[in-house]
């Protein structure tokens, strides 16, 4: 797993970099780069930190700094940060105004980390989107993270381990059942913090930089679009637009303007999901295998049956895993299961309006009836017999009241008008209604007459 990330985030710098020059420009020679961490902390961010460290290093810059400011966010994208902070061609540094959460982690990744005043350090218990205290899998994850970033430090592990579970009292520090969380001055006494410093220019004093050119690298055009594309109101639409494009190509002949639209909306999808580490490999396979049973089932079996309800639950369970990273929180899968709801909803109501104003072709004609059979509109089960009509036979077996008629050499399946009838009793066609013939029973004297058909 751990190749896999560490080929996603190269093909990623690739994509992301290709054509777009470096974050930090060459030709500047930055000795600081100052790297902003702002607001929620999602996967979009990681690729933005990854590349600006990357070219940090490219451009011999001495040191960068994360200037952090946020209440958290996924665990998993912090994860990833922090792998990038440790893997950093150039040392890091963090400075933090409001380190929480998953803020917090990232900080602790630096190789030191300077406070604003007023700041605050902590807080990282991981909650539902409800505001509930999540698994003790994932706090134990978080715990176990948290203790080996402080250790890595030669922090005290048991105060770090305090600001993800509550459990921990520490004398003096925190008390059991209260999380804790540092202000600035605390997290200068506990070793946590260097000092407390007067803003980016105190930071470059405290690190012998004073002075030092500064660049501040922001997100590319290619990030934005990989975060846009990822963000939950984007991502159902373009999950709609593919399978709407792909419903449309079904329902007209050759391969056109359906197919390209319809694939292009799911590479979009899942190509920006698989940038940013939120799809692997192993829910693209699922994805296929639900395209192949949908396909077998359109293609191949009959009806509607176990090919195609297991192709669905397959799409689905790859749609869903797309969206979910290494620690899934109940938010993370209740945003998944939000957005492919979303996605079908939309694609539902197109369905239903192109089923109605569209032909189908032959692609789906063992699965759908094409045309409606109905009575108001002359449709029969079988052809009218309006020359039996007045004709007098004998009934063949007993009909209670349904039974056979036998006419001349003819043998007829007949129902009687309502009394039941003997066999060998004369009878005669009343009405013809395709396969439904009815009869009543004649008196002797008109049998006499003309055992099959009326005088005259």
């Amino acid at each position: 797993m751990r190749k896999l990330r560490y080929l996603q985030s190269a093909i990623l710098l690739g994509l992301l970099t290709a054509g777009l020059g470096p974050a930090v420009p060459a030709t500047a020679l930055a000795q600081v780069v100052r790297i902003p961490i702002e607001g929620v902390i999602d996967k979009g961010l990681v690729p933005y930190v990854q590349r600006s460290l990357a070219a940090a290093g490219e451009s011999g810059a001495r040191l960068a700094i994360l200037d952090i400011n946020t209440p958290g966010g996924r665990i998993d994208a912090a994860w990833a940060i922090v792998d990038a902070v440790q893997e950093s061609p150039v040392p890091v540094y963090a400075l933090v105004d409001r380190g929480l959460s998953a803020g917090a982690m990232i900080a602790l990744a630096a190789q030191q980390i300077y406070m604003r005043p007023g700041g605050s350090l902590g807080a990282a218990t991981p909650v539902t989107g409800q505001g509930e205290k999540a698994s003790e899998k994932i706090v134990s994850a978080m715990r176990s993270e948290f203790r080996a970033l402080a250790e890595a430090r030669g922090l005290d592990p048991q105060i770090a381990a305090a600001m993800v579970d509550e459990r921990i009292a520490i004398p003096g520090v925190v008390e059991e059942g209260q999380l804790l969380t540092l202000s600035a001055d605390e997290a200068v006494e506990l070793g946590f913090a260097g000092a407390v410093v007067d803003g980016f220019a105190g930071a470059l004093a405290e690190l012998d930089v004073a002075g030092a050119e500064v660049v501040t690298t922001e997100p590319n055009w290619a990030e934005l679009i990989v975060r846009f594309l990822t963000s939950p109101v984007v991502a159902p639409l373009l999950l709609s637009i593919g399978f709407m494009g792909l419903l449309f190509e079904v329902k007209t002949p050759g391969f056109g303007f359906g197919g390209i639209v319809g694939l292009t909306g799911l590479t979009l999808f899942f190509g920006a999901h698989l940038l940013v580490g939120l799809a692997g490999w192993e829910e693209l396979l699922l994805i296929g295998a639900g395209l192949i049973l949908i396909t077998l089932e359109v293609f191949v079996f009959p009806g509607f049956g176990v090919a195609g309800a297991l192709g669905i639950l397959t799409l689905g369970a790859g749609v869903i895993l797309s969206m979910l990273g290494r620690f899934p929180t109940l938010p993370d899968l209740s945003l998944a299961v939000t957005v492919l709801l979303s996605s079908l909803i939309i694609t539902g109501v197109f369905a239903f309006v192109l089923l109605r104003h569209l032909k189908w072709t032959r692609s789906f004609g063992g699965l759908f009836l094409r045309q409606a059979t109905t009575a108001e509109l002359g449709y029969v089960s079988s052809d009218v017999r309006e020359d039996l009509v007045g004709q007098i036979g004998t009934a063949g077996t007993d009909l209670r009241p349904a039974g056979v008629g036998m006419f001349g050499e003819e043998r007829i399946d007949v129902v009687s008008e309502g009394d039941w009838i003997e066999a060998g009793r004369a009878i005669e066609i009343l009405r013809s209604e395709g396969y439904r013939h009815v009869v009543r029973e004649q008196a002797p004297s008109s049998a006499a007459a003309d055992p099959v058909k009326k005088d005259g």
